[in-house]
Formats: structure tokens, C-alpha cells, sequence
């Protein structure tokens, strides 16, 4: 098995927001992490053209997954344009076979914006068809089809407020000051958030989520996920083989 583990979202600071922790707990665990966004974050601003945010998004992005040691990936679609088409399923195909990763993190299928939700199917499609000899995709095909894993939603929620119930927790009470020096990373969008969202202090707030989960399951801070289950992936739970009792089962 490839100890390798890739986190595909939608934008900078998504995957800081929902799996930071995780990703940083298989770190120490000597796995290879790449980090992915479908877009670069160019419409996270109210001052800012798209050329200009899109390059201090990047930059903060990178500088983010440095923290852990991860690889950062753009796959260069838009914000708000993130299509279940031919074109993004085949990128992140290529993302996929290129990567190699054994276990993926991704969007939940239920969220408070579409880019989250398109990127959930396009990223469940990928992990399926990475190693389907006929995709237009000039890497050649991998195998075996990943373990895959939904993040929650933002504030735990869909888009009618019923609670999404993960299916596991992973204490990340000894990552937390990870999580938040890696979200700090993504200075630009203090000023976004408060604007567009009326959210200051964006950092207590996530942090404020994960007391929130880990008050749920008995600890200090987690992070909730759903494992996909569905025919062709695996049934096992590899986060639980790999963290141990880091990882409460709901």
C-alpha cells in the first residue's frame, strides 16, 4: 500500500477548515500528503481582481500545506463555475494517477455551497476511474481504488440546517495549534469572510466547530468524516487501522 494521502477541495483553506488535523496526524505517521484545490480561489474577494487573488491564494495555499510538508495542486477551474463535466472529471483523474494516493479526503456531498458538492462527485468519480484503461487522460491508469472519505460540512449542516452526522471522529486535541497556524496561512481572507459572510475571527470559529465535535465524542477537538462505502471501494476503515484510538467511531 501507498502510504500516500491526498486532500482534493474545492478552494484555499477548505481542507485547513475540515482536515488539517487528520492530514497532519498521518504526517507524523510517515505518510507522503498532497493537498489539492479545484480552484484557485479567485472570486475570494471584494477589493481584488481575479489575476490578483488568485496569486496571493496560491501563495498562501502553498505556504499553508508547507506547515505539514504537503504538496500543494491547483487543478485551475474557476470559483462558482466547478462543473461535474468531462473536463473536470478528467483533471482530476489525472490528479489522481499522478498523486497515487491510497486514501483521499474530500467535500461533503451535502454543503452550503455547490462548488463543495461538485467537487465531492467529481472527486468520488475520479477515485473510480483511476485505473479505467479508456479515460481521455494521458497518465496511465492506477489501481487499486482508493479509501475515500467526506469531510463535514461547514457548520456541521446542509442546506436545509439538519445536522450531517459523521460516522467517525478523529481526535485532533494534539493538532489543533497545527490546524490553526496552517489557517492562519490564508491571510487574504479575513477581510473576504467578514465582507461577504459577516464572519470575523474566522479561526475561532473553526475552532469553535472542532470544541464542538470533540464535545460530541469526549475530547477536546475532533474532525467528523463519512467513509464512502459504495460498491468497487473499499469496505474497511483505514483511518482506524492507522490512527488507532485517535479515531472514535460514532
Amino acid at each position: 500500500m501507498e502510504k500516500t494521502a491526498l486532500g482534493i477541495f474545492s478552494h484555499p483553506d477548505d481542507a485547513e477548515i475540515v482536515c488539517a488535523g487528520t492530514l497532519s496526524l498521518l504526517r507524523k505517521k510517515g505518510w507522503e500528503i498532497h493537498m489539492a484545490t479545484m480552484a484557485p480561489g479567485d472570486k475570494g474577494t471584494a477589493e481584488l481582481s481575479r489575476e490578483a487573488i488568485s496569486r496571493i491564494r496560491r501563495s498562501e495555499a502553498a505556504a499553508a500545506a508547507q506547515i505539514i510538508g504537503a504538496a500543494w495542486h491547483c487543478l485551475e477551474m474557476e470559483d462558482v463555475y466547478i462543473l461535474y463535466d468531462r473536463d473536470s472529471i478528467n483533471r482530476t483523474t489525472g490528479l489522481i494517477r499522478q498523486v497515487r494516493p491510497s486514501l483521499v479526503f474530500t467535500a461533503s456531498p451535502d454543503d452550503y455551497m455547490i462548488d463543495h458538492e461538485i467537487t465531492s462527485k467529481i472527486v468520488m468519480t475520479a477515485c473510480f476511474a483511476s485505473g479505467i484503461k479508456n479515460m481521455e487522460v494521458d497518465i496511465a491508469p492506477w489501481e487499486p481504488v482508493p479509501w475515500l472519505y467526506y469531510c463535514d460540512p461547514m457548520e456541521g449542516k446542509d442546506i436545509f440546517g439538519k445536522n450531517v452526522v459523521p460516522s467517525m471522529y478523529v481526535d485532533i486535541t494534539d493538532e489543533i495549534q497545527i490546524k490553526e497556524k496552517m489557517l492562519s496561512s490564508h491571510e487574504s481572507q479575513r477581510n473576504w469572510l467578514l465582507t461577504h459572510h459577516k464572519v470575523d475571527e474566522y479561526i475561532l470559529a473553526m475552532k469553535r466547530f472542532a470544541s464542538q465535535r470533540g464535545i460530541e465524542t469526549g475530547v477536546t477537538y475532533a474532525e467528523g468524516f463519512r467513509q464512502h462505502l459504495g460498491h468497487g471501494f473499499p469496505q474497511d476503515n483505514i483511518l482506524s487501522t492507522l490512527l488507532g484510538k485517535k479515531v472514535i467511531i460514532s
